[in-house]
């Protein structure tokens, strides 16, 4: 009888949870903005906290220049990952397992995650009337990046969770270990607690080490 090798997947309880924007790719609005020419399209989370004043400002913005979704979905369509993201979400899928926690939306998200080869993605909807204007979203659920890990919790999971700007830090603090990945420094200073990555070597040296001192759920 031929037996089977026994594989046994040391990380099969741990889950790495990453924002996208600012982490794997460029940020969006601000590449946009830079299109446009317009300035105050270039306020992030990182400026305003507070996610529904912020997408209230963007679309007003937006109804206001008449721009539409194919306007900003052709910024897009030239953007590229940041370099050195595909190999390090490569290698990172290859050890863990990986989900994206993004406030991104699903018709922006597209084009960069065929880049990275299809991660799995959680992120928001659009809403768009006929003539592509975007007159609303729909949350998948408010703070979905802290809720996402307290369901992977009772899932029996462990997270370390990685992310840039305020609206990852209560995923960051949800999770076992969180890490801010090339933060400004007004995060920095406001959230100690948390160490911080400068580059992809650091960041992944940061979740290994993490990992290693994981809970057995």
């Amino acid at each position: 009888m031929v037996r089977v090798p026994l594989l046994v997947f040391s990380h099969a309880m741990n889950i790495v949870c990453l924002d996208l924007e600012g982490v794997l790719i460029p940020e969006i609005w601000i590449n946009f903005a830079e299109k446009v020419g317009v300035e105050a399209l270039k306020t992030t989370t990182r400026d305003i906290p507070d996610y529904d004043e912020l997408m209230r400002f963007r679309l007003d913005l937006c109804t206001k220049n008449d721009f539409r979704i194919q306007d900003i979905q052709e910024v897009i369509a030239t953007l590229s990952p940041l370099d050195g993201a595909k190999q390090f979400s490569d290698a990172l899928r290859a050890d863990y397992q990986l989900i994206i926690l993004s406030d991104t939306f699903q018709e922006f998200a597209r084009p960069m995650m065929q880049q990275l080869d299809w991660p799995t993605i959680f992120c928001h909807e659009l809403v768009i009337d006929e003539e592509g204007r975007i007159t609303d979203y729909k949350l998948r659920k408010a703070d979905h990046k802290r809720e996402t890990v307290k369901r992977l919790h009772e899932l029996n999971f462990n997270v370390v969770a990685a992310g840039d700007s305020y609206n990852d830090t209560t995923m960051l603090g949800e999770a076992e270990q969180g890490i801010l990945f090339c933060p400004p420094q007004n995060v920095i200073d406001e959230f100690p607690q948390f160490p911080v990555a400068e580059s992809y070597q650091q960041l992944r040296q940061e979740i290994d080490l993490a990992m290693s001192s994981m809970p057995t759920r």
